[in-house]
């Protein structure tokens, strides 16, 4: 048991502080990770302000976290990780690993699993404690600095490509060129697509080229979206705000989908025919599983591709929060661990 130094904020939307806890006794499937780099996911915004009505309070954010092993538990050392290894632990921190969710490779879908921040203390931290499965190794070929992003907003932008059957010759469309858009434009790219950028901000046409978008467009031009209607096999939304969802529909091609990572609050309005005439349909993913993860960084090592971050110290996560949410993150932000 050791005394774990932390931000947190004590109520719904307040101002991180410094926060003391008490690890507790160290379980034998878990591991204590020391937090050298932790990324700021807008999900840590959301959560701080209880947007989804699951937080608690004292509220310690963080789930994109790149660290070392310190500590193990007895069945965790069994699992193959090493003292001093190098880690990341995501969205997820525990799985039961009997569930049928689990069984069959689908950990991010534990029924009895939590979250890095939901009841749990999150990598805005000296340490964070996660289940064995969820400390991944970090491959040689990835930037250890850059590479926290990855463990949530990189899986939740890749595993959709695993799971969707996206093949080279399919035309894509990223709706959102945030933290998350930017690293699908780069994963496909290396996937082989023809990749088209949807923003509201023409101001970052060139960057989303650099990206390795093969076209750039508007996301809220009505006229030049009807121009590209029945376009598209696959589209992936990855901006949190309501789009005009009738007109994205009608982008793809007849068997097309429309699948949906960015946490939208409000209903989302279909209209049932343009789904059954077309054959078309819309689905959602969360971050992914462990298996996706590890094939996840494998294919970014190989490809080099890492986030584009800017680095905040963590003794200065309110300023990195509050530019967070003024729409000033270019594209991800990570805080180094200054404790």
């Amino acid at each position: 048991m050791a005394v774990v130094n932390a931000w947190a904020a004590s109520s719904a939307g307040g101002k991180l502080a410094p926060f003391q806890y008490e690890s507790g006794v160290l379980g034998p499937e878990e591991v204590d990770i020391e937090v050298e780099y932790c990324g700021v996911c807008h999900s840590d915004l959301s959560m701080l302000k209880n947007e989804w009505g699951i937080s608690s309070y004292p509220f310690v954010p963080g789930h994109e976290a790149i660290g070392k092993v310190v500590a193990m538990g007895d069945i965790a050392r069994e699992k193959g990780l090493k003292i001093g290894q190098r880690v990341g632990v995501g969205w997820n921190a525990h799985s039961c690993m009997h569930c049928d969710y689990c069984l069959r490779g689908d950990h991010e879908l534990c029924i009895n699993g939590g979250a890095t921040i939901v009841g749990h203390h999150g990598a805005f931290a000296q340490q964070v404690r996660s289940h064995w499965v969820w400390a991944v190794p970090i491959p040689d070929g990835i930037d250890p600095p850059s590479a926290g992003p990855l463990l949530c907003g990189g899986i939740t932008v890749f595993a959709p490509l695993l799971g969707g059957d996206i093949l080279p010759t399919h035309k894509v469309g990223v709706f959102g060129i945030g933290g998350l858009g930017h690293m699908a434009i780069k994963f496909l790219k290396a996937w082989g697509c023809e990749t088209t950028a949807f923003t509201s901000s023409s101001n970052k046409y060139d960057e989303a080229r650099s990206f390795g978008a093969t076209h750039t467009a508007s996301s809220i031009d009505s006229a030049e979206l009807k121009k590209l209607a029945g376009t598209f096999d696959f589209i992936v939304t990855t901006a949190n705000v309501s789009l005009d969802w009738g007109s994205i529909i009608s982008l793809l091609k007849p068997g097309g989908r429309l699948h949906v990572v960015g946490a939208v609050l409000e209903p989302i309005p279909v209209y049932a025919l343009a789904l059954i005439t077309g054959k078309k349909s819309v689905s959602g993913s969360p971050s992914g599983s462990r298996v996706q993860i590890d094939q996840m960084l494998q294919f970014a090592a190989l490809h080099k591709i890492s986030p584009q971050v800017e680095h905040f110290p963590m003794s200065k996560v309110n300023e990195a929060m509050e530019h967070l949410e003024a729409g000033k993150a270019n594209y991800r932000i990570v805080l180094n661990a200054d404790f």
